[in-house]
């Protein structure tokens, strides 16, 4: 066989080795589970939105057909979701605002409460910390539905019931213990050197978790407000055993749901889906990144 011959056989063969062949399946695999899994996704979202945008009579007379017309685009079904109750409206920016309220103070002080609790149990020895952290996650193994009469007795005695700040200590009960699982994870891999550096340097314990530790945290701490966010924006059991009784601190899960009891069209209680699932999509969509790097934030430990 002459050198050309070889050299055209030897480069056929290295155009289809073992990896290369790989890296194609792989590779077209790959593409085709991410096509799937953004159209299981995307198609709801872009159902709800066309058919929440659509007039009632064009939806029910065509309801399978997903992209609205141009000339029957409207925006009345968000007007009237929207619009308070004394201007012929249902209340769901009311409601959208008590949502971001409970929402909003739930990861402030989750946030504290975990921050100071993970720190602890990562860095300072004490009797029953090992119990204490495989204790973290023992709540989750009551249903809530078991721990909801009780809070309701206790609550109710004490008057706050139909209070969102009430709301907010139930969720922290519900939130902080994954929360503080997941910084523990965190905190637990940072290199205590840089702590004992910044001890060297004249810094105390409360300015070194603020100006050394936080900042190296900002990515679980990203993380974790975003799931205690999330738990708070959609949870619905407890909402409703607590502010039924007072609809002006209803949240959007509960304005929803009692929504579909009444005598309110369709398209009204789409739109009103499309406003509830929007700010969690914003928020989730501009903390990709950064709530992708604090999952696996603490999987290695240096």
């Amino acid at each position: 066989m002459s050198g050309t011959r070889r050299h055209r056989a030897t480069a056929a063969t290295r155009r289809w080795d073992r990896e290369r062949v790989e890296d194609l399946v792989f590779g077209s695999a790959a593409w085709l589970v991410r096509a799937a899994l953004l159209l299981a996704s995307g198609l709801p979202l872009v159902y709800l939105v066309a058919l929440s945008m659509r007039p009632l009579e064009s939806l029910l007379a065509n309801p399978l057909r997903i992209l609205p017309r141009a000339t029957e685009l409207t925006l009345g079904s968000y007007q009237r979701a929207l619009a308070p109750a004394d201007e012929g409206g249902y209340g769901i920016g009311g409601f959208l605002l008590n949502s971001l309220l409970v929402g909003s103070g739930t990861v402030v002080c989750a946030l504290v409460f975990s921050v100071l609790g993970a720190y602890a149990v990562s860095r300072f020895d004490f009797l029953g910390r090992r119990a204490l952290s495989v204790l973290f996650l023992s709540v989750y193994l009551f249903p809530a539905v078991v721990i909801a009469i009780p809070l309701f007795v206790i609550f109710t005695g004490m008057g706050l019931r139909g209070s969102l700040p009430a709301l907010v200590v139930i969720y922290l009960a519900q939130t902080v213990p994954a929360a503080l699982f997941m910084l523990r994870n965190f905190f637990a891999a940072l290199p205590e050197g840089i702590e004992e550096a910044a001890a060297i340097d004249g810094c105390g314990g409360l300015r070194t978790v603020w100006h050394i530790v936080l900042p190296l945290a900002v990515p679980a701490l990203a993380a974790t407000a975003l799931y205690v966010f999330i738990v708070a924006w959609n949870e619905f059991l407890f909402a409703l055993l607590f502010l039924l009784e007072i609809q002006e601190s209803w949240t959007v899960s509960i304005g929803i749901a009692l929504l579909d009891n009444q005598d309110v069209a369709p398209t009204v209680l789409l739109a009103a889906s499309v406003v509830m699932t929007v700010p969690i999509v914003l928020v989730f969509l501009l903390a990709q990144r950064v709530f992708t790097e604090g999952l696996s934030a603490g999987a290695t430990k240096e």
